[in-house]
């Protein structure tokens, strides 16, 4: 079977000096003295990735990820080890990197093409598909020192999106431009997974790789910590996180954070929503205990049910998502639960929507909590409306249990 891409034993070695002057020590030097310490900014690496598949890469800052997906785009080269690549490769990284700032954006679209290994003709069978999708009108046709920035990353993200690679390597660059912007950008994406393209995709949002991809290549330290299925592999980086975060605190003698203000929500009122909500808006939430009435008080273990009610302004969304994830006070992430992950279909028509969610049981021990809102594009990535710390709720709670939630049991 041929591999889209082949790493095999792979090192990437930087030399660390302590002062300027020790590299050109070293370079002089008769005998040959070394001045210098080794850094593997990654260590042995090894794996294989197939045509066709989504590979989520994750890890902390300052793991290797950076300088692995430089090796893949050849910006560097392995100190030891092999690379083996077999397709054309678009990446979506320092978006804008290869562009002249003195070039329009015509040339700059020529650039590129060139840099990325295709001949002026097979650029001119594109150039119309980036033009349309950059959507900068006759800016095209003006030097790039003269864009905003918002022209520019247009620009480069269409040049790089419009090539039709054999592989695209995406970090955390979906989510560029306006909300209309950011929806065709996630049209593309769709698009290349549903032609399958190998998609090497890099992000912090562990639960964006959870909807992307169907496995995962966890690096740490410059070397493969895990690599497996997606949903395993996600969870065992962030249990990970969560002992770092807790050594940290501990470190720091439990820092208080709980000088958070929770936010109300807000009335619309008299709002025009018609002529000032651009795709959709989150309008309201009701919080119903389990005799119906509105409260702001649960008891522990009955029954609640949130209505969360939006008003829409474009029906020609396809598939949105609406999400409600519940933390607590000290931020916490409880629970988070969306539309796209249950696989129901949600109302959207012209003007004011409502969906209610109902737990069966608020298991919670007491305390507060609060609730965040969002209505998303169809890949819960692209929000319309994100409301963090929207509604808060109490938990009234005798002294039962404790932890965060009290799972149904019996002694025997």
């Amino acid at each position: 079977m041929e591999y889209s891409i082949e790493v095999e034993n792979l090192s990437k070695v930087y030399k660390l000096y302590d002062k300027p002057s020790d590299r050109l020590k070293e370079a002089l030097s008769p005998v040959k003295k070394c001045y210098h310490k080794d850094f593997y900014a990654l260590r042995d690496l090894n794996f294989k990735i197939k045509p066709g598949e989504t590979v989520g890469f994750v890890g902390k800052n300052g793991s290797g990820k950076s300088t692995l997906l430089k090796l893949l785009t050849e910006v560097l080269t392995p100190t030891e080890g092999s690379l083996k690549i077999n397709g054309k490769v678009s990446a979506l990284l320092e978006l804008g990197a290869g562009f002249n700032n003195e070039y329009t954006g015509m040339e700059n679209i020529y650039l590129n093409g060139t840099i990325m290994g295709y001949s002026r003709e097979e650029m001119d069978k594109r150039v119309d598909d980036i033009v349309k999708f950059a959507d900068i009108g006759e800016y095209i046709n003006q030097p790039v020192k003269t864009y905003s920035s918002g022209m520019f990353v247009r620009l480069a993200f269409a040049v790089a999106i419009n090539v039709e690679p054999d592989i695209l390597i995406v970090d955390e660059a979906l989510a560029v431009g306006d909300v209309r912007f950011q929806l065709k950008c996630m049209d593309k994406f769709l698009e290349f997974k549903e032609k399958g393209i190998t998609i090497l995709y890099v992000s912090h949002d562990i639960n964006s790789i959870k909807r992307f991809c169907t496995r995962a290549i966890w690096i740490n330290e410059g070397h493969l910590e895990a690599d497996g299925d997606v949903d395993l592999i996600t969870d065992k980086y962030l249990d990970y996180l969560k002992m770092l975060d807790a050594q940290s605190e501990e470190k720091d003698d439990a820092k208080d954070n709980t000088g958070n203000d929770v936010a109300k929500s807000v009335a619309e009122g008299e709002r025009d929503l018609e002529s000032t909500v651009e795709i959709a808006e989150v309008v309201s939430l009701k919080i119903m205990n389990s005799r119906g009435e509105e409260t702001e008080e649960i008891e522990h273990g009955e029954k609640v049910s949130l209505t969360l009610t939006y008003y829409v302004n474009d029906t020609t969304i396809k598939n949105p998502v609406v999400g409600i994830a519940l933390l607590r006070l000290d931020n916490l992430y409880v629970c988070g639960l969306n539309t796209l992950l249950d696989k129901v279909d949600v109302p959207w028509e012209k003007g004011y929507n409502s969906v209610t969610l109902t737990y069966d049981s608020f298991n919670l021990v007491g305390g507060g909590y609060y609730f965040d809102v969002a209505v998303y594009d169809q890949t819960a990535s692209v929000p319309f409306d994100y409301r963090t710390k929207y509604r808060e709720v109490f938990v009234k709670m005798g002294y039962i249990a404790e932890g965060i939630e009290i799972l149904p049991h019996k002694w025997s």
